[in-house]
């Protein structure tokens, strides 16, 4: 499976072929939802071969900006992201992926990486 190149402007919006816009660093923001619960878990990196393994396996696979390698989510802790859907913005720079997530999808062993909410007044944290 390869991806062709983005579109330009409303072509790229209405284009029924899939033409992810990686970024400056071949990268696009991924974020994982849980399909039940509707809340947001995670967001990650993809690269082309991160996009297209999680296309093809249907596990949640990553790329890490630190150790500069794919990465499966759950392949050491267990806690895997089962792909039920995936679904890209319209102009293809961002992808959600509906998962069931088996464990806590935070590297913290909590359910999602969002957490603490941010206080207005005192922009101070707060968790949930």
């Amino acid at each position: 499976m390869s991806f062709e190149p983005p579109l330009s402007g409303s072509d790229q919006d209405e284009t029924a072929e899939l033409r992810p816009k990686f970024n400056a660093d071949g990268l696009i923001a991924a974020i994982a939802q849980d399909t039940e619960t509707h809340r947001v878990l995670m967001m990650a990196w993809m690269n082309a071969d991160a996009l297209r393994a999680t296309l093809e396996t249907g596990r949640a696979t990553y790329w890490s900006r630190s150790r500069q390698a794919l990465w499966v989510k759950g392949e050491t802790s267990g806690h895997t992201q089962e792909i039920v859907s995936v679904q890209i913005d319209c102009d293809q720079d961002a992808v959600l992926l509906k998962v069931r997530q088996m464990g806590g999808a935070c590297h913290t062993g909590r359910e999602s990486c969002f957490y603490r909410t941010i206080e207005p007044d005192t922009f101070r944290l707060s968790r949930d």
